[in-house]
């Protein structure tokens, strides 16, 4: 079974732009989307997004997640002031952890293993398609940063 999953960690709000999160928390983000960037009745998107990323990788989603936290600990407490904050003005929560995974049938040509990204240090191998494992570590950047955790899979070989 061929798996292709990515990890992320956003905030969102449809009053605050990216660039002003930015500022805010001293971070610059991997990926921006702006509010009503491509139709603007009604918005579309609907909100803007300031977006941190772990590039798309065989390691287990556990071991992607442990990565986008050892990058954005040291920013914990002011991502989770900024979300108190918008929490506060805006409908339903603005910071969200999310992990996405596609199931497919294997591919007879597999995708070359040097393609990843420079960061992984590891010897990639196949994600394992059940069960996550999220520490104290992970929970408590959870909660300090009021995110959510969204886990999405897709695919119909399940």
């Amino acid at each position: 079974m061929e798996v292709d999953q990515y990890v992320y960690f956003a905030l969102k709000s449809e009053r605050m732009s990216a660039e002003e999160m930015t500022a805010r928390l001293g971070l610059e983000a991997d990926e921006i989307t702006i509010r009503g960037s491509r139709r603007s009745e009604p918005p579309r998107p609907a909100v803007h997004i300031w977006k941190i990323s772990v590039p798309r990788s065989s390691l287990p989603v556990d071991d992607m997640i442990m990565a986008l936290v050892d990058r954005l600990e040291p920013y914990a407490s002011a991502i989770g002031g900024l979300a108190e904050e918008l929490d506060r003005d805006e409908p339903g929560h603005t910071a969200v952890l999310q992990v996405v995974r596609f199931f497919g049938e294997d591919e007879e040509d597999e995708e070359d293993e040097d393609s990843e990204e420079e960061w992984m240090t590891e010897v990639p191998t196949r994600p394992r398609p059940l069960g996550r494992h999220l520490d104290r570590r992970v929970l408590d950047f959870l909660q300090t940063t009021r995110a959510e955790l969204d886990v999405d899979e897709y695919g119909d070989t399940l």
